[in-house]
């Protein structure tokens, strides 16, 4: 999990829409100038799609039709087949993107997002650079393996996966399970200790997480990273791509919070896993609290 931008309190995306993509039916914002440019927005674990309730509108009053689906295991999204695997792992994702592209008829978009969207984002990146005309990566390049998930980190930061471990047990499996809002409600505070979110905020992104295949995605996606899960052999010659570490040549910017309380990459990790125009870009959170008020008075004017 990395950290993510806050929400306002409030704020909605309205009725959503509903396609067939590969192998989902996918729940989407679908927001803008339908001829403008599209920005594909990815949300991460435990968030959703109102993550970007707030940046949406400053996109689509700029020109951009913006996208935002609701991942595998989240919102309405939902599995077409009951025979489908309830497979998490990280080429499963990207190709759930580029499906969602060929079905909406966009042939070409800006990818942003963090956490799962992150690395979604770079995967589409690296696989499909001609479906990428520019990257934003919040903590920069994800892009992972099993294999490199079997190396062992320094006790500290192992610490900081405990949720991943946790998961990799049955009691896991249950105890997120029986007390899910309550485990991601203590992901948000950790992930961001300095956001001070109220329930309403909360609320509105757990309620994409009854969705009846959750709990076996997120299990999945964890157990499936430390190689205690497989995968499906239809992505296996993407994984193996992956495994690689591709560098990302499209244009990009990547993304880090000052008060991030997950485990994040130094930017100089990663540097070299971009090629062409790129920029780092460090987020203050006492700036982005700054910009959030404002943008609250300013609605309360307008209202």
């Amino acid at each position: 999990m990395e950290n993510q931008p806050a929400a306002s309190a409030g704020a909605s995306f309205g009725p959503l829409k509903q396609v067939d993509a590969g192998d989902l039916n996918v729940g989407y914002v679908d927001a803008g100038p339908a001829d403008g440019p599209a920005v594909i927005l990815l949300h991460g674990w435990p968030y959703d799609i109102h993550s970007f309730v707030d940046v949406a509108p400053l996109l689509t009053s700029a020109g951009y039709r913006v996208i935002a689906p609701h991942l595998r295991g989240y919102g309405t999204t939902r599995f077409l087949s009951r025979e489908t695997p309830r497979n998490g792992e990280q080429a499963a994702i990207g190709v759930d993107t580029i499906a969602l592209m060929d079905a909406l008829k966009i042939q070409k978009a800006i990818l942003a997002g963090f956490d799962w969207g992150a690395r979604t984002a770079d995967i589409v990146a690296a696989l499909w650079p001609e479906r990428c005309s520019g990257l934003v990566s919040v903590s920069g390049y994800l892009i992972g393996s099993q294999e490199a998930g079997k190396k062992p980190l320094p006790p500290s930061a192992e610490l900081q996966w405990w949720y991943q471990y946790y998961f990799a047990t049955e009691r896991g499996r249950a105890g997120y399970e029986q007390y899910l809002r309550e485990f991601a409600k203590l992901i948000w505070r950790t992930a961001s200790p300095k956001w001070d979110f109220d329930d309403a905020t909360f609320d509105r992104a757990a309620a994409s997480f009854d969705n009846p295949d959750h709990v076996a995605i997120v299990i999945h996606n964890y157990r499936w990273r430390l190689g205690l899960a497989e995968g499906e052999a239809k992505y296996g010659a993407l994984e193996q791509r992956l495994a690689q570490a591709p560098v990302i040549a499209v244009p990009r910017i990547t993304l880090e919070g000052d008060a991030n309380g997950t485990p994040h990459p130094d930017p100089s990790a990663y540097a070299s896993k971009f090629s062409g125009r790129y920029e780092h870009r460090l987020v203050r959170a006492e700036l982005d609290t700054i910009c959030r008020k404002r943008r609250r008075r300013r609605s309360l004017r307008l209202s």
